[in-house]
């Protein structure tokens, strides 16, 4: 290993533990954890909904900070590292608004309630970076268009806090909130299996964004080596 160059976790090695700690996960949440005194097994598909919400906020954020690093060190590698990122999180985005409609439809008889601003805003924050795929391939290759996807990705960072906030900030609370100024309205079991549950999310998450992100480079360099043979 090169002197300066930064230790990453080998992908098979990744791969192993994002395993490892899905199934444990699945195994707490299914067979430990209690049932809530109010929704019962329903209740039980918070831990992927809230641990998936928490790694879509940060698959976005990441791809606003390696887009930050593309404008300012115009390196093309940060610009492939925040495509990926969003990809990610539009990805586990998906999943946010699926389980989450789930949970909506058992404990509020509805899929959805456009009244409620914490769900809009974060349909928004989810729209806008899907709309980020159509600027991006909108525009050729080359370096207008990774500034022009940079400088949207860093833009949509601001909808984060925001989404986030919203559930704090509504006036009917229909949406749960777990987390307070004070810590987690849980603890016990239930609090152990939320964290090895999310966990087991930000371990997956980054397995596939080394393993997208391998791909991606593959997929350059052998375009590249068909360009010079051709």
């Amino acid at each position: 290993m090169t002197v300066g160059r930064q230790y990453r976790i080998p992908l098979p090695a990744l791969a192993a533990a994002s395993f490892v700690l899905v199934v444990t996960s699945l195994a707490l949440v299914f067979f430990v954890a209690p049932n809530d005194a109010d929704q019962g097994f329903s209740q039980r598909i918070f831990y992927f909904h809230v641990s998936i919400a928490f790694t879509a906020y940060l698959c976005f954020g990441a791809g606003a900070w390696k887009a930050f690093v593309h404008l300012w060190k115009r390196d093309p590698r940060s610009d492939l590292e925040s495509y990926v990122a969003v990809h990610q999180g539009v990805i586990f985005g998906s999943l946010v608004l699926i389980t989450g409609s789930i949970w909506a439809k058992i404990s509020w008889g509805h899929w959805w309630l456009w009244s409620e601003n914490q769900l809009v805003l974060f349909l928004v924050l989810f729209l806008f970076y899907a709309a980020y795929f159509m600027l991006r391939f909108s525009v050729d290759d080359g370096p207008q268009r990774a500034n022009l996807s940079a400088v949207y990705a860093l833009f949509g960072v601001v909808l984060i806090p925001i989404s986030f906030l919203a559930i704090r900030l509504a006036q009917k609370f229909i949406h749960p909130v777990v987390f307070t100024r004070n810590g987690p309205n849980f603890g016990g079991w239930i609090l152990a299996t939320y964290c090895v549950a999310q966990v087991a999310m930000l371990v997956l998450a980054y397995t596939l964004y080394r393993v997208e992100l391998a791909g991606k480079r593959l997929d350059l360099r052998l375009r590249a080596l068909r360009e010079s043979f051709a």
